[in-house]
């Protein structure tokens, strides 16, 4: 009876061990520029890891029955589906046209996809295209043949959409103190289109992001949003983000965004039952028409999964699994060069962007989830980034040059976690520099302060960003 209670005790300490692999310092004597637990980003909910799997931990607290769900979510979240009909009815239906067959393929380990590599299949790359407009819900205009979203798979006896190729333009900087950079600048094109030419379509392209910390996001009031608006620059920094307001298509009304690069999806079940239709094929009680834009009478003539291919129960608990994942606390935040990278952060209004101190109200997924203050590093809103990131592509009330601030936590993880480095909305700044300095627009002066840094100041500032 002693071994086992032996066995048990190990194994619960292995599990501690792995979800708390980065010791946490509580501090006695307070250190010059230390903000008082800043490291923990979403309160008592982070996990201190700092292994491959950083991504894939629970929040601390769910019932038994809770983690039974969040486990099933888990396995439903990186399993392959497949094309109907077969025997396996419980993940049949994949496409016919697709991009991927299981959410983890853009989401590998609960991160972030890579960008486009020409002859290779997506690992979380994608296309969206449109026309000019909107339709009754303010939504985008689809491209007729191919509608808002370009698949470049499908299944056996099923026409795919096209190919999309990437190539690079080099551009040539250089720091105000003489150091040398380069930036690529990918210029897409596309190659055996079926349903007849995307010349002159609205194109988007974009790589799968890193999906902890979704249930806090679902959970804040839009007050918690809003708040960060300043449409007029009243204050006068050269920072005027908006939110997006568009359509829920589960109630039919219209709402704040929150998901997506362009904030586009109001809750966490739309953007999961969005992927499933435009990624996978498969159909929702959300999203229930297959997506096969006339005229691919071949795709549109296919078996299906069932209506819909994905059940209610099925999406419920790949939602709850999305929103329950932890955020890891920060690494590294008592190094001396990353509190003065937290000092220039500051002080330069990239926060202003890239800001904290949200709180959570009671519209959550679970009670764990309700009145939490976090440290997103993001105000959700959208900014225009200047016309070096735009995709002239609008999105609701999002235009072209406009994008949702992305939440930064979690970033200095993404090359444990995925082995790259690769950001921005399609991958093309290879570290967190050639991010900073793509930023233009509403950015354009903290880029150009950032520049004129001395390389020691520039690289503080990274550190802090590679921290969270």
């Amino acid at each position: 009876m002693k071994y086992l209670l032996l066995t048990l005790s190990l194994i619960i300490l292995t599990v501690i061990s792995c979800k708390n692999d980065d010791n946490y310092i509580d501090i006695q004597t307070p250190l010059d520029g230390y903000v008082d637990r800043e490291e923990l980003l979403t309160g008592a909910l982070g996990v201190n890891s700092t292994s491959g799997n950083a991504f894939g931990f629970e929040i601390d607290g769910l019932s038994f029955q809770e983690q039974a769900k969040f486990a099933t979510g888990n396995s439903l979240f990186n399993q392959t589906w497949v094309s109907s009909p077969a025997s396996t009815t419980a993940r049949d239906g994949l496409g016919p046209t697709f991009n991927a067959r299981a959410c983890a393929n853009c989401h590998f380990k609960d991160g972030r996809g890579q960008p486009l590599v020409n002859g290779q299949n997506s690992s979380g790359f994608l296309m969206r295209v449109s026309l000019n407009g909107q339709d009754v819900n303010g939504d985008a205009i689809p491209v007729p043949g191919y509608g808002l979203q370009l698949q470049e798979l499908a299944n056996n006896s099923i026409q795919y959409e096209t190919k999309v190729i990437v190539n690079y333009q080099i551009i040539e900087g250089t720091y105000p103190d003489g150091t040398t950079y380069q930036l690529q600048k990918p210029i897409y094109t596309f190659e055996d289109e079926q349903f007849g030419s995307l010349d002159g379509v609205n194109t988007s392209p974009r790589v799968g992001q890193q999906t902890i910390g979704l249930g806090l996001i679902s959970a804040l009031p839009d007050i918690e949003i809003t708040k960060f608006e300043d449409i007029n620059d009243s204050n006068n920094d050269g920072i005027s983000g908006r939110a997006n307001f568009v359509y829920n298509y589960e109630t039919n009304t219209t709402e704040v965004g929150k998901y997506g690069w362009k904030a586009n999806a109001p809750t966490l079940k739309q953007q999961v039952a969005g992927a499933f239709h435009g990624d996978m094929g498969l159909t929702t009680t959300i999203f229930s028409e297959q997506n096969c834009p006339s005229p691919q009478q071949d795709c549109f003539d296919a078996p299906n999964g069932g209506a819909p291919e994905v059940t209610d129960d099925q999406l419920d608990k790949v939602v709850f699994y999305q929103a329950h994942l932890a955020v890891p606390n920060r690494r590294n935040y008592l190094d001396e060069d990353v509190i003065q990278g937290r000092i220039l952060f500051d002080e330069l209004n990239c926060i202003a962007c890239h800001a904290i101190n949200q709180t959570t109200g009671t519209d959550a997924e679970s009670e764990f989830l309700k009145n939490v203050t976090i440290k997103p590093y993001s105000d959700f809103l959208l900014h225009d980034m200047g016309d070096d990131l735009a995709d002239n592509r609008d999105d609701f009330n999002a235009n072209g040059n406009e994008w949702r601030t992305q939440p930064l936590w979690g970033i200095g993880l993404i090359e444990t976690v995925n082995n790259h480095t690769n950001l921005l909305h399609d991958g093309r700044a290879r570290n967190i520099e050639e991010a900073i300095l793509w930023h233009g627009g509403e950015a354009e002066t903290i880029k150009q302060n950032f520049k004129n840094l001395p390389a020691e100041k520039r690289q503080q500032l990274i550190d802090f960003v590679n921290s969270l």
